[in-house]
């Protein structure tokens, strides 16, 4: 089955076609970065309006470039995001699904996201602990399997990705923010400044204001601190905070893999530190898995509609919906 997926949940346009819920025949991503650079994060409305003008391009790059004139059936994500930018994805999938006669199926974009080393590693092990983290979310989840998640932990306050945004505006960085503290970082001294690790002994909760608060009264007492020694000390106490409770979960709960997720997934320092935490095998997905993608919501979708069949047309966006959970 060829399912056409479009994610709009914030500011990457995004279409694809995977068959099988696992072979991806094609994929497009149209970014906004350039228009949200300025303004050192995203814009609700020009996102939005910016959805308007690149899904129908999107959408028709990834149907010519899979060779197909239509689907078996539309999948898009219904949340959580931006409202204005679910709309436009939910709006154009449901009209697609009543033109072309297909079915419909809303996905949750943090199961897409869980969805995503489904595609490129198809003999995973489960359970996995997938530490899923990004510019929204950070949250620690056990996968039993497709569609059976518990939650273990999740963040307080900031998300990850968040935190790095903010540290990356302070330091004039520039946005995004998580690439930009990753590369002025490889130049800087990690132990140079003593930052906090927050929530480390019990809980599987993060918590990273403290950290970005620290980060601002670091440069306060040291003002000519070399920024690349302030960038190198955030992310590394980051790091530390994520890896170690990921692999707290993995042996407690002994778990087959660990799986990241998330476009903090792309971090150069989590990548290389999650493999040596654990011994069991780690997920690492690919650049473009990491980030908001289409590819992830089709195979979501795909295991969705054979599990609980389609959604009604009358689903709308959730910007707040959370993780389906299982007992």
């Amino acid at each position: 089955m060829n399912v056409l997926g479009i994610e709009t949940s914030c500011d990457e346009t995004a279409a694809a076609v995977v068959d099988d819920g696992r072979v991806v025949r094609s994929s497009v991503v149209s970014s906004q970065i350039d228009l949200h650079a300025r303004y050192g994060g995203v814009v609700p409305e020009i996102a939005g309006r910016a959805h308007v003008e690149l899904l129908v391009p999107a959408i028709t790059e990834a149907l010519a470039a899979a060779a197909l004139d239509r689907p078996d059936a539309v999948a898009a994500t219904c949340g959580p995001g931006l409202i204005g930018s679910l709309l436009v994805g939910l709006s154009a999938a449901k009209a697609l699904s009543m033109s072309w006669d297909v079915p419909f199926v809303g996905v949750n974009h943090l199961e897409g996201h869980l969805f995503a080393p489904v595609i490129e590693e198809p003999s995973l092990a489960w359970p996995l602990v997938v530490l899923l983290v990004s510019g929204g979310h950070t949250l620690l989840v056990l996968a039993n399997g497709p569609g059976r998640y518990r939650l273990l932990g999740q963040t307080l306050d900031d998300a990850a990705g968040e935190a790095f945004d903010k540290v990356a505006r302070f330091l004039g960085l520039g946005y995004p923010g998580g690439p930009a503290v990753d590369r002025v970082a490889t130049g800087g001294d990690p132990a140079a400044y003593p930052l906090p690790r927050a929530l480390m002994d019990g809980s599987y909760d993060f918590s990273f204001s403290g950290l970005k608060t620290a980060v601002v009264r670091t440069v306060e007492r040291h003002p000519h601190a070399a920024t690349a020694d302030v960038a190198a000390s955030f992310q590394a106490a980051v790091v530390d905070v994520l890896v170690a409770k990921a692999a707290k979960a993995v042996r407690q709960l002994g778990a087959a893999g660990l799986c990241l997720g998330g476009g903090v997934a792309a971090n150069s320092l989590l990548r290389a530190r999650a493999p040596e935490a654990v011994e069991v095998p780690t997920y690492l997905p690919s650049m473009a898995m990491c980030t908001d993608n289409a590819a992830m919501v089709a195979a979501a979708g795909s295991w969705r509609l054979e599990h609980d069949g389609p959604s009604p047309l009358s689903l709308g966006p959730d910007p707040n919906l959370f993780l389906p959970l299982t007992t």
